[in-house]
C-alpha cells in the first residue's frame, strides 16, 4: 500500500501446560516460553509498530510472592527493547546465583517474568497519543489473586459512550474515555461480581477464607463473565484476557471482523491473529492449528483444561478482507492464494486498457505487499498469452513460417521491478518543505527499462486509499522514464467508507475515491444531493444505532465506479508530469471471488455487520460536511 495507514494490532498468548522443569529438560532453558513468545510477537510486526507489551503469571505461588510481571515500551524497536530489557533482567539473576538459575522452581520464586501463563501484544495506534499508558497489556490490580484481570486486544467499540455510561450506572469512576477502558473495568466488574457470588456461597457453608479462595480458582465462570461482560459491546475485536490465578481467555467478536487462531498439544496452547506464526515458531502443520469461532471464547482453565465456548450469538460472518488484502504478512496459504487470485481477477480489465498490446506495455508493482497479487496478475497475463499463441497457431496451419512461428513463440508479458521502496530513508529534516521533498523520494525507480514515449507502464498496488504518494511520489518518479501512459492498478475496490473496527481509516475526506466523487457531483450541479445526505444523516444523530441507514451510499449511486476511477486520476495525476494516467480498481463481485470466506467489504460497499458501524459513517459525513477533523465514534 503506497499510502500509509495504521491498522490492526496482534496479540500472542501462551499457556504452558507443563513444569518448568520439563521445557529445560527437553529444550535446554527454562526460558522456552519466553522465547517463543518472542518469536509470535516478531512473525507479527507488521501488526503493531506503534508499542509493544508482555504481561506474564506465575501459577500456583505463595502468599507474598510476586506472580505478575509485564513491561511495555512505545520504542522505535519495541518488540526487541522489550525482551533485551527482561533479557538483562534474568542475566543479573544468573550472574549473582549462577548455581540456582539452574533450578527451575528457584527461578520462578525469585526471577520476573518466568511464568506459566504468558500475553504478548503489538499495538497500531488508531486513536490516542502514542504513549506507555495507552500500551497493552492493561492491568486491574487487586490484593485477591482472583480479581486481577489483564487484558490485551486486536479492537475497537463503536459504542463507547454507552459503554461507559453503563459504567457510571454501575457506581465505576473510569479516569479516560477509551474502550479498553470500558472493557477492562466492565469484564472487571463481573470478575468481582462472580469472586462475591462464590465467597458467600462457600463462606455460608462453613469453608475459612483460605479454603474460599482455592474454591473461587477452581469454580470461577469465565464464560457466565464474558457473556454479561459483551452484552452491548458493539465493534470487531479479538481480546485476550488473565486472571491472576491462571486461567484464561481469547474471545472474538460474533462477526468474526478481527481473526484469532489457535494450536494445543500435551505441552503448550498458543493463540495468536496470524496463523502463520504459530506454524513457524512451533514448527507444526497448518491443519493443526484452528480458528476461534465468531461469538466464542477459547477459555484455558488454570488446570490446563481447553474448550471453546459461545459468550454471545454469532451473527452472519463478515471477516474482514482488507485482512487478506494488505494488513496481515500474507505467508498464510490462504491468504497467499486469495492475493494471487486478486491479481488474476484484473487481467481483463488491464488488456482492454493496454488494447492487447503486450509489446509495448511494462508491468511492475508497488513494493511489498502487492507482490504475491503481482504474481497472480502475470500469471494470468501469461494464461492469455498462451490462449492467443494457441489460436494463432490453430488458424495458421499449413503457411505458418519458421519466422512467424518464432515471434508468435517469444511473446510474453514484459515484467520489471520499476518501483523500489528506501526503506532507509528517513525524514530527519524538520522543515516542512524539505521533509516533504524527502517524502516525495521515498520510492525509487529502475532506470533504462521503458521506451520514451512508446510503451505503457502497468503498476500493481494492493489499494489506493488517499492517493496522496501516488501524487506527491510515484507518478512523478515513474514519469521519469518517458512512458506515453502510467496504468495505476488497485487489487482492492475503491475505499469509500469508514473502518470503527479498528484501523485507522476513519475520516471520509482523505479517501480519494469519496474526494472524487463529491468533485463529481459538483461539476455536475448536483449539490443539493450532498446536502441532502448532511440532512438525512442528521436527523439520526439520536436514534439508536440499530435504526440507522447509511445515508452515504446515495452520493456514490449517480457514478459507474469507473467514473469515480477516472476522477481519481485526474486528482492524482502531478500538473507537471507528461504521461497520461489510468487507475483501474478491482471490483466488489471479483473481490468476493477472490476472498470468498471474508465478506467483510464495508470500506468498499458501506454494508456495515454491526449498526454501530452505520452511525459511524454518518457521522463521518457530517464530520466531513462541518469541516470538524473529530473522531466519527
Amino acid at each position: 500500500m503506497s499510502d500509509s495507514i495504521k491498522h490492526e494490532c496482534g496479540i500472542a498468548l501462551i499457556r504452558l501446560k507443563k513444569p518448568l522443569a520439563f521445557y529445560q529438560q527437553k529444550y535446554g532453558s527454562a526460558t522456552y516460553g519466553l522465547n517463543k513468545l518472542f518469536l509470535l510477537m516478531s512473525k507479527q510486526q507488521n501488526r503493531g509498530q506503534d508499542g509493544a507489551g508482555i504481561a506474564t503469571i506465575k501459577l500456583n505461588t505463595s502468599p507474598g510472592d510476586r506472580y505478575i510481571s509485564r513491561h511495555r515500551s512505545t520504542s522505535k524497536n519495541s518488540v526487541a527493547e522489550i525482551f533485551e530489557h527482561v533479557q538483562n533482567r534474568l542475566i543479573e539473576i544468573e550472574e549473582k546465583d549462577p548455581i540456582d538459575y539452574q533450578n527451575t522452581e528457584w527461578l520462578k520464586s525469585n526471577a520476573p517474568y518466568i511464568g506459566e501463563l504468558l500475553l504478548g501484544h503489538l499495538r497500531y495506534g488508531t486513536f490516542g497519543n502514542n504513549n506507555i499508558e495507552n500500551c497493552h497489556p492493561f492491568l486491574r490490580q487487586n490484593n485477591w489473586i482472583t480479581r486481577n484481570l489483564i487484558i490485551a486486544g486486536n479492537f475497537n467499540m463503536t459504542n463507547v459512550d454507552e459503554l461507559l455510561n453503563q459504567l457510571y450506572e454501575l457506581g465505576q469512576h473510569p479516569k479516560e474515555k477509551a474502550d479498553t477502558v470500558t472493557v477492562l473495568e466492565k469484564i472487571g466488574h463481573f470478575l468481582d461480581d462472580d469472586n462475591q457470588r462464590l465467597f458467600d456461597h462457600y463462606k455460608t457453608l462453613g469453608y475459612s477464607n483460605i479454603e474460599i479462595t482455592k474454591l473461587i480458582e477452581e469454580n470461577i465462570d469465565v464464560p457466565s463473565i464474558l457473556t454479561r461482560s459483551a452484552k452491548s459491546w458493539d465493534g470487531g475485536y479479538t481480546i485476550c484476557g488473565m486472571v491472576g490465578h491462571g486461567d484464561a481467555f481469547v474471545m472474538r467478536d460474533p462477526s468474526g471482523i478481527r481473526p484469532a487462531f489457535y494450536f494445543e498439544d500435551e505441552e503448550v496452547v498458543v493463540v495468536t491473529s496470524e496463523r502463520p506464526a504459530i506454524q513457524t515458531a512451533f514448527n507444526v502443520p497448518l491443519e493443526s492449528i484452528k480458528e476461534i469461532q465468531p461469538g466464542h471464547a477459547l477459555i484455558i482453565k488454570k488446570s490446563g483444561l481447553v474448550s471453546e465456548h459461545q459468550f454471545i450469538e454469532p451473527a452472519e460472518r463478515k471477516a474482514c478482507s482488507f485482512e487478506r488484502i494488505y494488513f496481515s504478512r500474507g505467508n498464510d496459504a490462504g491468504i497467499y492464494m486469495e492475493r494471487k487470485q486478486l491479481g488474476r481477477m484484473l487481467v481483463p480489465k488491464i488488456l482492454a486498457a493496454i488494447d492487447n498490446d503486450l509489446t509495448n506495455t511494462v508491468f511492475s508493482y508497488i513494493p511489498n505487499t502487492a507482490e504475491v497479487a503481482f504474481y497472480g496478475m502475470v500469471e494470468g497475463l501469461h494464461k492469455h498469452v498462451r490462449k492467443y499463441q494457441k489460436e494463432k497457431i490453430l488458424n495458421f496451419q499449413k503457411d505458418l513460417s519458421n519466422e512467424s512461428l518464432e515471434k508468435l513463440l517469444s511473446m510474453a508479458p514484459r515484467v520489471e521491478k520499476i518501483t523500489l521502496k528506501d526503506a532507509k530513508l528517513r525524514t530527519f529534516i524538520t522543515q516542512d518543505e524539505d521533509r516533504q521533498d524527502m517524502v516525495a523520494h521515498i520510492y525509487d525507480t529502475t532506470y533504462g527499462v521503458v521506451k520514451k514515449g512508446v510503451d505503457t507502464l502497468v503498476v500493481l498496488d494492493d489499494s489506493i486509499v488517499r492517493g496522496t504518494t501516488l501524487k506527491q511520489s510515484i507518478l512523478r518518479i515513474l514519469d521519469r522514464l518517458g512512458p506515453k501512459k502510467i496504468i495505476i492498478v488497485s487489487s482492492a475496490p475503491q475505499i469509500r467508507y469508514p473502518d470503527c473496527y479498528g484501523i485507522d481509516m476513519s475520516r471520509m475526506a482523505e479517501f480519494v475515491a469519496f474526494s472524487a466523487t463529491i468533485a463529481l457531483l459538483k461539476e455536475r450541479g448536483m449539490d443539493q444531493l450532498i446536502q441532502q445526505v448532511y440532512e438525512n444523516c442528521k436527523s439520526q444523530v439520536k436514534l439508536p444505532s440499530d435504526q440507522i441507514k447509511n445515508f452515504v451510499k446515495e452520493i456514490y449511486k449517480p457514478f459507474s465506479p469507473e467514473e469515480i476511477s477516472q476522477k481519481i486520476a485526474e486528482i492524482v495525476r502531478p500538473k507537471d508530469i507528461h504521461a497520461e494516467v489510468e487507475v483501474i480498481f478491482q471490483s466488489i463481485e471479483d473481490l468476493h471471488m477472490a476472498c470468498p470466506g471474508h465478506t467483510g467489504d464495508w470500506y468498499f460497499s458501506g454494508d456495515f455487520p454491526t449498526p454501530g458501524g452505520m452511525k459511524v459513517v454518518n457521522n463521518a459525513f457530517i464530520n466531513f460536511i462541518e469541516g470538524s477533523n473529530k473522531r466519527a465514534y
